[in-house]
């Protein structure tokens, strides 16, 4: 029994970080948000609401500065200010944003956003269990392969979470009449917007490269016209 114990402590603390985060991040996006008021966006939250046959679509400006959009484990769809305030000054266009809230529409219908917080809690089990067995035979290191070894995992689902997303917002924005063309558009002007130039490997970034989603994007178009 004892040398399961590890394993169940971390399993515990797993559990445990996840309802913290949960809670966390909800009370956070509650104290730090209010209901996007734009009439350009919501005509265009609207169509795509209809191609749903949903009412409508609740969209939620998130008060941070970094350029994002986020869809919260309980189903809300955020942009951030910062987002919005690059909107405002015209270097982001309306359909572009709409993008934007098509693949945060994705993380939700999918179930990214949930699982996304549930793997969180997962891999910080795995950190802490994989930490304490290599430390045993590593010393002094064990704790640092741990911790690369489980943020490689993470890059690595988050990457298909983000594939998946895109695909669900093309489909999405196809049907409500808007294209695809200003989701491609958006990604191009990403690096940019959010100040990465791209510079770590692709298999180490928790998303997909521009070159690759735009590419991914077209071979979804090129499926469905077939």
């Amino acid at each position: 029994m004892l040398k399961f114990t590890p394993i169940l402590l971390a399993v515990l603390y797993g559990l445990a970080m996840y309802r913290f985060s949960a809670w966390r991040t909800a009370r956070e996006l509650d104290e730090k948000s209010t209901e996007l008021a734009d009439s350009t966006l919501r005509r265009l939250t609207q169509r795509m609401a209809e191609a749903l046959e949903l009412r409508h679509i609740k969209v939620h400006i998130y008060e941070i500065q970094p350029v994002n959009g986020l869809a919260a484990p309980d189903g809300r769809i955020f942009i951030t200010r910062g987002f919005y305030e690059k909107y405002r000054a015209g270097e982001v266009t309306a359909e572009e944003m709409a993008s934007v809230i098509a693949h945060e529409l994705g993380h939700v219908a999918l179930g990214h956003s949930r699982r996304r917080m549930i793997d969180f809690s997962g891999q910080n089990a795995l950190r802490t269990a994989l930490a304490m067995v290599l430390s045993r035979f590593l010393p002094g290191i064990g704790v640092a392969i741990a911790g690369a070894l489980t943020s490689l995992l993470a890059a690595r689902l988050s990457r298909k979470d983000e594939y998946e997303a895109d695909a669900y917002a093309s489909a999405l924005l196809t049907k409500a009449g808007i294209g695809t063309a200003p989701q491609k558009s958006l990604f191009r002007k990403l690096e940019a917007l959010t100040g990465n130039r791209g510079a770590a490997p692709a298999w180490l970034m928790s998303h997909p490269k521009t070159a690759e989603r735009i590419a991914a994007i077209e071979a979804n178009e090129a499926a469905w016209l077939r």
